[in-house]
């Protein structure tokens, strides 16, 4: 896969159509799903290496984008997406459905790329991201995009809205589970830990918090701007069920993310690199909303053997 100047040059007009249906192709969620469990951590490998670079060519191409924190949570992303949750892109609506809710909406790139190669919509349709009327905004607009369960760009919104999921799941007596993916950053929200007393209270199983932690944030590091260590500790203080895991390694994110719900909601601690898979972006605080030139583009493109 080569970046090409051209990718996402056309902008759309007045009046642009929707994202149109997705085409028949290969069903790599249907693949993952057929494949020996000791093979599937390869493949989510292979195609998560594949959305590193469909959203460096997105953002490279768009010219908006927060391509470090993109590129720290996809793997967690891909590992939900293609080897956890209950969806159907078929389906987009199915009542029991699990919810993935992307909190740190900024990281819309790799949501996108994601969804487009699970099935949700064409992938040339991410040509289309931040294009003027486009439904792929730079943050995600769950009444424009199937795949999308929460409207999120405002921090510290995604796990409110993911609690009330899942109250409303165990009301209504449905088994689908409900993900937040949030930045380690915008922990510093009061509303996070707010919810996280209420689902505690609630004994909420079916929720699972996972936090994307690179240590990095807007302009420093988390550590600098407003200490979250302990930050394990903290989350046990608050009655969840607690895991530390590598964000990148697929196999321990299938084990821990796969696990059967218990009496408690759950959060994993996904340890990341900002900018993982490419050499000059990685832990680079200036990457959170660096865009890359077309050079750098190439050379990262290089660098993942594309």
């Amino acid at each position: 896969m080569r970046y090409q100047n051209k990718y996402s040059q056309t902008t759309d007009a007045a009046g642009a159509p929707p994202l149109g249906p997705p085409p028949v192709g290969p069903d790599l969620r249907a693949e993952v799903a057929a494949a020996d469990p000791a093979r599937r951590p390869e493949l989510l490998a292979r195609i998560a290496g594949d959305v590193r670079a469909r959203v460096l060519m997105t953002i490279g191409a768009a010219g908006l984008g927060h391509v470090g924190g993109d590129l720290s949570v996809a793997d967690i992303l891909t590992t939900l997406l293609f080897g956890v949750l209950r969806v159907d892109p078929r389906q987009p609506l199915w009542a029991d459905r699990d919810r993935l809710v992307l909190s740190k909406g900024h990281c819309a790139a790799s949501l996108y790329t994601a969804l487009a190669l699970a099935g949700f919509f064409p992938v040339d349709d991410l040509r289309r991201f931040v294009q003027p009327l486009s439904p792929l905004n730079g943050h995600p607009n769950r009444r424009k995009v199937h795949g999308v369960e929460a409207s999120t760009g405002p921090l510290g919104h995604g796990l409110p809205f993911g609690v009330g999921c899942a109250i409303a799941a165990r009301l209504s007596g449905s088994a689908r589970r409900v993900y937040v993916v949030l930045g380690d950053g915008e922990l510093q929200e009061g509303s996070n830990w707010e919810a996280a007393m209420v689902a505690a209270h609630r004994e909420l199983g079916n929720l699972t918090a996972v936090i994307d932690r690179n240590g990095l944030q807007q302009g420093a590091r988390t550590e600098a701007t407003n200490r979250l260590e302990p930050l394990a500790d903290k989350w046990r203080a608050f009655g969840w069920e607690v895991l530390e895991v590598d964000g990148h390694d697929h196999r321990a994110l299938l084990d821990v993310l796969g696990a059967p719900a218990r009496a408690r909601a759950r959060c994993v601690l996904a340890h990341t690199v900002k900018g993982k898979g490419v050499s000059f972006m990685e832990g680079r605080v200036e990457w959170h909303h660096k865009v890359p030139t077309p050079q750098q583009v190439e050379q990262a493109l290089a660098e993942m053997g594309r």
